[in-house]
């Protein structure tokens, strides 16, 4: 394990500057070139290359309580949605330093969870007006179209455009005209708390006038000043409450759906490619997985009229290291490897229909189910001398053969781990036993075979064997498929069967941890966005519209603040309310900087411009246009409609007849935020609780009425 190198300053809140250290070592992750690194451990002298976030983590010394913090939202974020987790580290870091500065110029503590809380809020209200609806993709799908369009598509290295897998920059295709200029406000007017989980269904009101708009922003930031604000903090960071608010869905969706009419996606291919964020090769085994499904669904329901869902967790990999990249592929059914010694049984197999047994636990001789209470009454006498050990596995094992060859079962799945006795009798007398197999895989046999689980083997009958098995090598010539660990790649098939094998290759056997979990996060990608129907413009505008959202909103508070100079606000008795007025443009400026970095730092890694510093220069200067436009929402759906518009398109030749939209998931985004501020604002207050006392941060009674953490 090695350690994240940062001078701490004790003085200071030790958590938040860890979090801005770690933090820090994930910069390069940021943008589509992703710059690998060395982590060497110092202790044992090894070294390992990885290239995201996760392995990143993985490989630091994270025992602290905040490292341990920070490793739990990490791994729930790719736990879920398999994306999003570089953005959530770099936005800790940000976020982390933002609040220290708030600390700096003396901000409450209290004032810094609200303001920062209703910005976030306040930004996941206004990315709404850049949601594109997804419906009817599988309505005419061509199973016979072929997938060469994915491999003509290539990703344009530009300003603003060039995010891979979670961070989300990537160019947008030119034609898209006729682009509305109405304003879609979205405000919260019901006045009562947030709660976390409510973060992803946004409240709305949608005015078309922009004096209208401005109006209701004011009312919002008035209205915020005398409201309790709700923090729910968990230490997983998993939210499962999807409590409903109050709002206006029908209207809401009528304007949007005409905002975006023009952005529509309809066809698979194109979200596909739009999702892809540059790495077409992992899409492109992710589009055939799900052309797969699709046929396979129309097959067994007689046709294809009915509603279809991508179904992941039907979905598998095989990785075969050593091989060349050109034979990765996707087929229908299982493919796993087992030693070279099963060849002879394969071959003997693989003409004809098996019968198959489908085992959920361990096939060994010692295996007892969960619960399982030994009599106390029974003693073994020479338990441990190996001659009697040996002949009662022995034993066991001609038992268990005896049970296959009474029911002429040649295959055998095991959930668990597989004796290796058993398994040499297994191979001897030509069947084959396969250990360690996913659930979702057995069941998948089981309805397809007509197989029925059981937890021991003497518990098979005739009922619960299934048939029809096909068992062959996955390459014609098997030895051609032979890995470095001497194992061989088969198949096992049954006519509709809801299962489907990406099988990953790679010449370089240290990248195929990355290949996998390229493959992953684009499955993922796809998956959510079939599954919400809906997904987000691309190429930066749902963090660029966060940054110009917030320095308006700052602006406007601003101006409020004129009227608590005197230290309270008019028709207001609460201390708490008219901090939050002088206090809350210093605090969302701080935490609109936070999209600043993060944008500088994604075109600084694309190498575009020679520092962090000139690309933010950039940043600025769109931003001021968007502001000076009244509605950045429109001013970034306007720029997406030019080919030759210097925020989107810079670099794209004016020759380029079609480029490829390009699209972000919704919902693992907005939740990667939310992860971000919530850790932060957890060890904020964690810290400020050891600086002044258990119980006793730097908060008056006042400052704590209405808020809660947990």
């Amino acid at each position: 394990m090695v350690m994240a190198c940062r001078v701490i300053n004790k003085r200071r809140h030790v958590g938040l500057q860890q979090l801005s250290s770690f933090a820090e070592t994930g910069r390069t992750f940021l943008g589509p070139l992703k710059s690998s690194k060395f982590i060497i451990d110092e202790e044992y002298h090894k070294s390992v290359l990885i290239s995201s976030t996760v392995r990143l983590l993985e490989s630091l010394d994270l025992t602290s309580s905040v490292g341990q913090l920070l490793s739990e939202a990490v791994q729930a974020q790719n736990n879920t949605y398999r994306t999003g987790t570089s953005t959530l580290l770099f936005l800790v870091g940000a976020w982390s330093s933002a609040v220290e500065e708030c600390l700096h110029l003396g901000v409450p503590i209290s004032v810094i969870v609200s303001v920062m809380s209703e910005g976030l809020n306040f930004c996941s209200e206004e990315v709404v007006s850049l949601q594109v609806p997804v419906h009817n993709i599988f309505d005419h799908m061509d199973n016979t179209k072929t997938f060469s369009q994915l491999e003509t598509f290539s990703v344009s290295l530009c300003p603003f455009l060039q995010i891979p897998s979670d961070t989300d920059l990537i160019e947008e295709e030119h034609g898209l005209k006729d682009v509305t200029s109405q304003t879609l406000t979205i405000s919260n007017l019901s006045g009562r708390p947030l709660k976390s989980s409510e973060f992803f269904k946004p409240r709305t009101e949608v005015e078309a006038d922009k004096n209208t708009s401005r109006t209701l922003k004011n009312s919002l930031l008035a209205d915020t000043c005398c409201r309790n604000s709700v923090l729910i903090h968990s230490r997983h960071f998993n939210r499962t409450d999807n409590t409903e608010r109050v709002s206006k869905p029908d209207e809401f969706q009528k304007h949007v759906t005409a905002t975006l009419k023009t952005y529509r996606c309809k066809d698979l291919t194109e979200l596909a490619v739009g999702l892809s964020h540059g790495d077409h090769s992992s899409m492109k085994l992710v589009e055939a997985a799900v052309r797969l499904q699709y046929q396979n669904a129309c097959v067994q329901q007689g046709n294809c009229m009915m509603p279809f869902m991508f179904d992941i967790s039907r979905v598998f990999t095989c990785s075969l290291p050593g091989l060349p990249e050109t034979t990765s592929c996707v087929c229908p059914g299982y493919i796993t490897v087992v030693s070279v010694s099963n060849t002879t049984v394969i071959k003997e197999l693989q003409n004809q229909p098996v019968r198959i047994v489908l085992i959920e636990g361990d096939l060994t001789e010692n295996y007892r189910h969960l619960g399982f209470n030994k009599s106390a009454n029974i003693k073994t006498v020479l338990d441990s001398m190996k001659l009697q050990k040996d002949s009662s596995e022995e034993l066991w094992a001609n038992h268990i053969l005896q049970i296959l060859i009474q029911f002429n079962v040649n295959l055998v799945l095991v959930q668990g781990n597989v004796s290796e006795h058993l398994i040499e009798k297994c191979i001897n007398s030509k069947r084959l036993v396969i250990g360690s197999v996913n659930g979702s895989v057995m069941q998948a046999f089981a309805e397809a075979a007509g197989a029925v689980q059981v937890t021991y083997i003497t518990q098979v009958n005739e009922d619960c064997v299934g048939s029809g098995v096909c068992v062959t090598f996955w390459r014609s010539s098997p030895l051609d498929v032979v890995d470095r660990n001497n194992r061989i790649a088969i198949l096992l098939k049954i006519e509709g069967i809801n299962l489907v094998t990406a099988v990953l290759t790679s010449p370089v056997t240290a990248q195929m941890q990355s290949k996998e979990d390229r493959f992953w996060t684009c499955a993922y990608r796809l998956y959510y966005a079939l599954k919400e129907e809906k997904i987000f413009l691309g190429g930066g505008a749902v963090e660029f519209l966060c940054l110009s959202s917030l320095q308006i909103l700052a602006e406007q508070s601003l101006k409020k603040e004129n009227h608590a100079c005197s230290g309270w606000l008019p028709n207001t008795s609460s201390w708490l309310a008219s901090s939050l007025a002088i206090y809350r443009p210093t605090v969302l400026k701080l935490l609109a900087n936070g999209w600043q970095k993060y944008l500088s730092t994604l075109l600084y890694n694309t190498a575009n411009y020679s520092s962090e510093f000139e690309a933010s220069t950039y940043i600025q200067h769109h931003l001021q246009n968007a502001t000076d436009s009244g509605s950045p929402s429109s001013y970034i759906l306007n720029e997406y409609s030019k080919l030759n518009s210097r925020i989107f398109n810079s670099d794209i030749s004016n020759k380029l007849e079609q480029i490829p939209r390009v699209y972000d998931v919704v919902t693992p985004k907005i939740e990667a935020w939310r992860r971000a501020l919530d850790l932060v604002l957890l060890v904020l207050q964690t810290d400020s609780e050891i600086i002044t006392g258990c119980g006793h941060t730097q908060i008056n009674s006042q400052e704590l009425e209405g808020f809660l953490f947990l």
